[in-house]
This record gives structure tokens, C-alpha cells and sequence, in this order.
């Protein structure tokens, strides 16, 4: 048995790469199943962000240059470049890794919160596909206790700060009054939905949702009095629009040069703020070539997000701590779990020898024996049979010079030093 994380992620891949190795929302059941059928593994969980894809597994053994192979294969990207930038786990190393994930510690934003929900959407996808089982099930069951335990004993969740919180930071210092601005936001997840969120609170009124489906649009449109459109609309509102934010799971980009070229002249190149949060990314990169156009991608906003990290640094040591308490206890579990099936198999025959004994015992009685010596004969019995195996272990091991054995079977036993010395 062993877990082994392994996968890429903003600090070690770029943008180019991330979105390459990006698995989306689609593809996620058949491809845990590929997975678990292809590096022979028991149990598999996938998450894929816009900053990280990841690869849970439970195997006999890691198989690490395997699932690699694997991922290479399965996007179609050099097995040297995924090499390069890709990072591996095994066991308690996997273990710690996975809570610091959902704890927001592996963030590019330090303790933001959509991590969890992410990483508890990646579970239950990989349930629905029957990837995931006792062990792997057990861990994140674990990862998501000692998450919400760092999220109320800390402050790492406290001063929200994430990529949404940042694109807006940032829109800020691109419009001295944004109350004055027009806000088109394409997509209607989690990260758009913290968006305009932030923008309202920051005095936006003029907020323009465009998604795939008009219902998802306008469920979000409504908690913000914004304005609701489909994907194909974005043409008719993109020159009245200030600042456009993206996030989408689309694979083709939503808005080419040629859009926002034409964009730019009926705003008579009035200047244009643009944030591509997605990855795959939404908005082609050219676009950042346009006079009068800021466009920033998730790796631009680094900087912005660091500025506003300071007051959660200090809560980050005592996550850690937490975190490496939660790994120590998990592992302990499991090891505790590994004696189980030896237990349950030794108590077994502990009651298969006493139901033997009992009934000669029994019989000794029934043909007129004293029950004193039923008794007696009951209790060397069952200690001769209880006794039988180990006895010829331990000279079979003392005869080898497996002394370590030894030793451990006095502990094992509770024996005394005075109790195990030849008299």
C-alpha cells in the first residue's frame, strides 16, 4: 500500500503548461478510469484548478515515471517537459501535501478558500466514477477535517484575499472611481461569482454576466441587480465595458483580437481593464498586444496577491503545525488499521482452540469426570494450544539468530526482563 501524490503547479509550471495538462469538468470520469486501468492503481482522485493539476493514487507500490508516462500521453505534452516541472509525493509526504492544499498553504493566494470546494468536487467526482475507496476515501476524510480545523483555530482565512479578490485590487488602480465603470464578467463559477462580489462591494453597479447558459447567467445576475446574456452577446456589450473579467472551463479562447480590436475604436480607445483567470485561457493572448488593453493572466496577478498576504503570514506557522499534527495522526490511524486483519485472524483462532477445549470439557463431564477436573484439564488445554505456535516460532527464530525477533516478541508479550531469563 502506498499514496502518491504527483502533479504541477503554479510555482512550478507555467501558464503555457498548466492549461495544457488542464483536465476539464468533461473529462474527469473517463479519464480516472483510464488512469486507475493504466499505472495500476487501486484508487485515484484528479483535481484540476486554474494553478494546479494534481493526481491522488493508492497503489501496491509508487509508480511515479508510470503515471507520469500516463499524463504525458493522456495531453499529448513531452514526458521530458512534464518531468521537468512536475513534483511527486509518497505516503506521509502525500499525506501532508494534500492538507496543505486544502488548507490554502500550497496556494498562490496563502489560505484562500475555493481550494477546499475544489479539492471536495475532485472526491466526489472520483466517487461517482468508483475510483476512490477505503484508503484513499479515509485521507480525504481527513484532509478536509484537518482543513476546516486550520480554518477555526487560525486566522489564515481571515482578510480575504484571492485571485478575485486581486483582479479587482488591481482594477483599482487602472480606475480611480470605479463606481463609474462597467463590469462584464464571462463565466458564472465560483470565481466569477467572488468577483462580482468584490465589485459590488466596491461601488460597481454596472455589471454585465455572459455564460454558456442563460439560466446559470441570471441566477448570478440577480444577486447583484447585474445584467444576464449568452456567450454569443459578448460582441454588443464589450465597447461600453471597462473592465472584463474571465473564467470559463471553455477549451477555445471567448474572445480573439479581431473582438476587442473592434471593441477599442467604438470606445474611440478609451482604455480597456481585462483579467483572464482561466486555463485554458479565455481571452487570446495577442490581445495583450492592443494599445489602451491591460491584460493580465492568473500569473500576473502574483505580485497584487502578495501585497496582500501580510496579515495572514503569521497565522501560516500555526497552519503548519496543524497540518503536520493532522498527517502524523492520519498515518497513525493507518498503521493502526494495518493490524486490524491480524487481530480479527488471531482472535479467531484464539476462539476456535477455546470452543475445542470447552467441548472436551464438556464431554469430560457428561461422562461423569469431577468438574474440578473438567476445569483443570479446560485450562491446560486451551494454554498448551494457545502457546503451541508462538513456542515453535520463537525457537525456529532463536535458532536463526533472528534475535530483534526475540526482542520484539517480549515486548509484544509484555514480558518481563526478570520473566524471559533462563533460571
Amino acid at each position: 500500500m502506498a499514496f502518491l501524490a504527483l502533479g504541477i503547479n503554479h510555482k512550478t509550471a507555467s501558464v503555457d503548461v498548466r492549461e495544457r495538462v488542464a483536465f476539464t469538468p468533461v473529462q474527469l470520469v473517463e479519464a480516472l478510469k483510464q488512469l486507475c486501468r493504466s499505472t495500476d492503481s487501486r484508487e485515484a482522485a484528479i483535481l484540476s484548478t486554474c494553478n494546479r493539476s494534481e493526481l491522488y493514487l493508492e497503489q501496491d507500490s509508487p509508480t511515479a515515471d508510470r503515471v507520469l508516462q500516463w499524463l504525458a500521453e493522456y495531453h499529448k505534452v513531452s514526458l521530458e517537459a512534464l518531468r521537468a516541472c512536475a513534483y511527486i509525493h509518497v505516503d506521509e509526504s502525500a499525506v501532508r501535501h494534500m492538507m496543505r492544499v486544502a488548507s490554502g498553504l500550497d496556494s498562490m493566494v496563502l489560505g484562500e478558500p475555493q481550494i477546499l470546494g475544489q479539492m471536495k468536487s475532485a472526491y466526489a467526482v472520483a466517487r461517482e466514477a468508483g475510483t476512490v475507496g477505503p484508503l484513499l476515501g479515509r485521507l480525504f476524510q481527513a484532509t478536509f477535517s484537518t482543513a476546516k480545523t486550520v480554518r477555526t483555530d487560525t486566522a489564515i482565512g481571515e482578510n480575504p484575499v484571492s485571485v478575485a479578490f486581486a483582479a479587482v485590487s488591481l482594477a483599482k488602480q487602472i480606475f480611480s472611481d470605479l463606481s463609474r465603470t462597467q463590469a462584464l464578467l464571462i463565466g458564472a463559477g465560483e470565481t466569477i461569482t467572488l468577483v462580482a462580489r468584490h465589485l459590488h462591494e466596491q461601488g460597481v453597479r454596472h455589471i454585465v454576466v455572459a455564460n454558456r447558459t442563460l439560466e446559470r447567467a441570471s441566477m448570478l445576475a440577480e444577486q447583484f441587480g447585474a445584467q444576464a446574456i449568452l456567450l454569443a452577446d459578448i460582441g454588443q456589450v464589450l465597447p461600453g465595458s471597462d473592465i472584463v473579467i474571465s473564467s470559463t472551463a471553455s477549451q477555445l479562447p471567448i474572445l480573439g483580437k479581431g473582438a476587442v480590436e473592434r471593441a477599442l475604436k467604438q470606445r474611440k480607445h478609451k482604455p480597456m481593464f481585462m483579467v483572464d483567470i482561466a486555463v485554458p485561457r479565455d481571452i487570446e493572448p495577442e490581445v495583450g498586444d492592443l494599445d489602451d488593453v491591460y491584460l493580465y493572466s492568473v500569473d500576473d496577478l502574483h505580485e497584487v496577491i502578495q501585497e496582500n498576504l501580510k496579515n495572514r503570514q503569521g497565522a501560516a506557522q500555526a497552519a503548519e503545525e496543524l497540518v503536520a499534527a493532522g498527517a502524523d495522526d492520519f498515518m497513525l490511524r493507518l498503521r493502526e488499521l494495518a493490524a486490524v486483519d491480524v487481530l480479527k485472524a488471531y482472535r479467531q483462532q484464539a476462539a476456535r482452540l477455546r470452543d475445542e477445549e470447552l467441548a472436551k470439557a464438556l464431554r469430560l463431564l457428561a461422562n461423569g469426570a469431577a468438574a474440578e477436573e473438567a476445569l483443570a484439564q479446560l485450562a491446560r488445554g486451551l494454554t498448551n494450544k494457545l502457546l503451541h505456535a508462538p513456542s515453535v516460532q520463537l525457537k525456529k527464530f532463536s535458532a536463526e539468530g533472528r534475535f530483534e525477533a526475540l526482542a520484539i516478541a517480549q515486548e509484544l508479550f509484555a514480558l518481563d526482563e526478570t520473566e524471559s531469563k533462563p533460571r
